[in-house]
């Protein structure tokens, strides 16, 4: 009754438009009230304590060194060189986008920051190449999606806290199937601009055009190479990685590119800030309801319940993707990974499912929320910076909703996908 009473009213206050983070607390604090014998401080007490953790440390780090970049001149500098390689191809601006996506996300951890960041410099360029507006604005909202898959990653950090297993194996456990999930929308976007008439840019590139762009480029470059080589190599944590991460783009941005100014840093700071405060205030409420969770038992009932509804493994693990999709499409990534994977962690790992699969898995599928409908953060991104409606854009958005979904399902039933190079590294 209580763990209907807990998920009712945080649905009920999720449909009135309440605040993720205080339908997490408020639902918590009044299932306490009518339902346990333990005092109200706890919710207080759980916040605070789930906030008080070291790897979370990295969260603003990569959040600002991401805002450096796209201030800074770096994600310009990665969009040139990109386009130097893949414009020529047909739907050549389509592929400049998908590949500028991987490279900003190995940088930002962010989703929605790889979005903004590459959705404000190609939405526009692509439209004064005759691209359909929704198409533009619905490939950037995909691509972006790559931005909490490609390590570093957020997500993978909460994750990574919530049930104690190693942020380092996670992502080096995302580079391939975030990878794949790049080679899926080239391959659809590609295969778009053959059906709507999308050209290249008509030059083909010479040696020393490339190598050129490459000079310039080189920078940004090496800024992902830097950041996710140390951790491979176990020379720094994510912690201290997003660290030098911020050190590096400051640097770059301030002393070789000469692009971000006094008053660039302090806006890339105070957005920080702001959007630190945002993901902080829904990770210590999140913490206190799963700690209300963990003293019910409720994960192991529920984790019972759903081993009853079948025993064959394919269709179990269809069974969760299937509910993971449809909560992303109501719920933000971080409270659902808080939430959701204590409950389910459990059902997966009896299945032979690893930690480290399972949490690119949960990931991928709240990611792949980020552009359906209603909840979307991407689409509304893509949307403002194109300034095309969102139905326009579910036009096209259905093909690559279908890529990427192709790449969940391989990335769920085939390990190798993930834990081949945790294996090979470790």
């Amino acid at each position: 009754m209580e763990a209907l009473f807990l998920f009712g009213s945080f649905i009920v206050l999720i449909i009135l438009s309440v605040p993720i983070g205080y339908a997490v607390g408020i639902s918590t604090a009044i299932t306490l009230f009518f339902f346990a014998d333990i005092p109200l401080v706890m919710v207080t007490q759980n916040a605070v304590a789930g906030c008080d953790s070291f790897p979370l440390m990295a969260i603003p780090f990569f959040i600002l060194a991401g805002s450096l970049m796209s201030t800074g001149g770096v994600a310009k500098r990665l969009l040139d060189f990109a386009n130097m390689i893949f414009g020529y191809f047909t739907g050549g601006l389509a592929m400049v986008t998908t590949v500028s996506c991987m490279f900003f996300a190995a940088i930002s951890g962010s989703a929605m920051a790889t979005t903004s960041a590459i959705g404000t410099f190609m939405i526009p360029a692509m439209k004064e190449r005759d691209y359909d507006t929704g198409f533009a604005a619905s490939l950037t909202a995909a691509a972006g999606t790559i931005g909490v898959i490609i390590p570093p990653s957020i997500p993978f950090v909460i994750y990574g806290v919530v049930v104690n297993t190693s942020i380092s194996d996670l992502f080096i456990a995302g580079f391939i199937p975030g990878v794949l999930m790049g080679v899926a929308l080239l391959t659809t976007s590609y295969l778009l601009a053959k059906k709507y008439g999308y050209k290249g840019t008509g030059h083909f590139p010479k040696a020393k055009e490339v190598l050129l762009s490459f000079k310039d480029a080189i920078w940004a470059i090496l800024a992902p190479t830097i950041v996710l080589g140390g951790i491979y190599a176990g020379v720094f944590t994510p912690t201290e990685a997003a660290v030098i991460a911020v050190v590096y783009s400051a640097f770059v941005g301030a002393f070789i590119y000469k692009e971000l100014t006094w008053k660039l840093l302090y806006k890339s700071l105070f957005d920080t800030i702001l959007i630190n405060g945002i993901t902080t205030f829904m990770v210590g409420f999140s913490m206190a309801f799963a700690g209300y969770l963990s003293i019910q038992q409720i994960p192991t009932a529920i984790a019972d319940a759903i081993m009853t509804i079948t025993t064959n493994k394919f269709l179990l693990l269809l069974i969760i993707n299937l509910f993971l999709l449809a909560i992303g499409t109501l719920i933000d990534n971080i409270p659902a990974t808080i939430i959701l994977s204590p409950i389910l962690l459990p059902i997966v790992t009896q299945l032979g499912m690893s930690p480290i699969t399972f949490g690119v898995v949960i990931t991928m599928n709240l990611a792949i929320g980020f552009i359906t409908p209603p909840y979307g953060i991407n689409l509304f991104v893509a949307s403002a910076v194109g300034k095309v409606s969102i139905g326009s854009m579910m036009v096209y958005m259905r093909y690559f909703l279908l890529a990427l979904i192709l790449v969940l399902m391989a990335t769920t039933y085939i390990p190798a996908t993930t834990m081949f190079l945790v294996n090979l590294l470790r």
